[in-house]
Order: structure tokens, then C-alpha cells, then sequence
């Protein structure tokens, strides 16, 4: 069963952000847009080119009030060595939640219980802690952060204007379609 458009589960987790380590909770997520990243492991190959995309965007999420949590089965600890001697790491703002307990993890829907590890799995929530995006990709697959942060401009979008969708490949200030029978079959 998909998990879009239901509320996020509940969670706690220690994150290494800031140079310090911080409690997040689910709490953390209301009344901004959230897009929660989680990855394999620290120390990987396809992660750590995933986190620095991130991470060279992270102006522009924070520009449309939309916070990046990355999350892995890594403990914090494990966060903060990788960030402090990983050169594509190292520039990363956001949030980087550890939850070696599986926690997060499995209330996302995203355990690999073979491994304990994590899918590579985005989830874009919005102000009120609904999931409204999901992308699931094979571990060897890396995702694009500029396709991420084009979603949150739609879903934004959309939350503004209930009355339009984004067709494929919109842009901010692209035409958005607005349904209407009128419109059954001329696209």
C-alpha cells in the first residue's frame, strides 16, 4: 500500500547537523516542507554523489522553506566522521539523521531487512506532515537533487492553486493545466 497522502510516521532521531548532534522528531517536519532523503550507508559510492548534489542546492530548498533530512541506518556518530573526512560531504548544512535502531527507517516503509540498510527513498512532505512525493530507486541508482527540488516547486505549486496540475517537465512560471471536461482530450 503507498503512504501517499497519509501523515508521517512518528520518530525520534539524533542528527549530526551543525557541527553538534540534535534530537529531530516527526514534530521537526510541521508547518515547513520537508524533503526526507534516505540512503544506503556512509562511506558508500552512489551516496555520497547524492548528498553533495544536495548539498550544492541546499540555498535553494531553504529559499522555499523546504528543509533536507537525510537519513540513513548509520548512527550519528558515523554521520559526523564521514562529514568531517569526506570532501563531497563535508559542505552538507542540512540534517544527516542516524538511525542505527531501524526506527525511521521502517516507519517510512524503506527497511531493506536483508541488510538493515536503507532504500534510496525521498519523501516530500508538506506544512501539515503529509507525504504528497515518494521516488524509490535500486541502490545503484543515483537521484538528481535539481528533479527533487523541481517537485517541491510543483507540489508548492499545486498547494497554492488546488485548482491547476503540473504537467511533465513543468518549470516555475511554465503553464499549468487546469482539469475541466473541456479539456478531456485535447492534450
Amino acid at each position: 500500500m503507498s503512504s501517499l497522502n497519509t501523515r508521517i510516521p512518528e520518530f525520534t532521531a539524533t542528527a549530526f547537523v551543525d557541527g553538534g548532534f540534535r534530537e529531530v522528531t516527526d514534530q521537526h517536519l510541521l508547518g515547513t516542507w520537508s524533503a526526507v532523503f534516505f540512503y544506503p550507508a556512509d562511506f558508500s559510492f552512489v551516496c555520497p554523489t547524492e548528498l553533495a548534489d544536495l548539498a550544492s542546492l541546499y540555498d535553494e530548498f531553504k529559499a522555499l522553506q523546504t528543509e533536507v533530512y537525510s537519513v540513513s541506518t548509520d548512527t550519528h556518530f558515523s554521520h559526523k566522521a564521514w562529514h568531517d573526512t569526506s570532501d563531497a560531504v563535508k559542505d552538507i548544512k542540512f540534517p544527516m539523521l542516524g538511525d542505527p535502531s531501524g526506527q525511521v527507517t521502517r516507519g517510512f516503509g524503506v527497511m531493506i531487512e536483508a541488510t538493515g540498510l536503507a532504500e534510496r527513498a525521498t519523501f516530500l512532505i508538506n506544512p501539515e506532515g503529509t507525504i504528497k512525493a515518494i521516488e524509490v530507486s535500486d541502490g545503484a541508482v543515483g537521484r538528481d537533487a535539481r528533479d527533487l527540488l523541481r517537485k517541491v516547486k510543483a507540489a508548492q505549486w499545486v498547494a497554492s492553486n488546488p485548482e491547476d496540475v503540473c504537467p511533465a517537465r513543468w518549470v516555475l512560471g511554465a503553464d499549468t493545466l487546469r482539469p475541466s471536461a473541456e479539456l478531456v482530450g485535447q492534450i
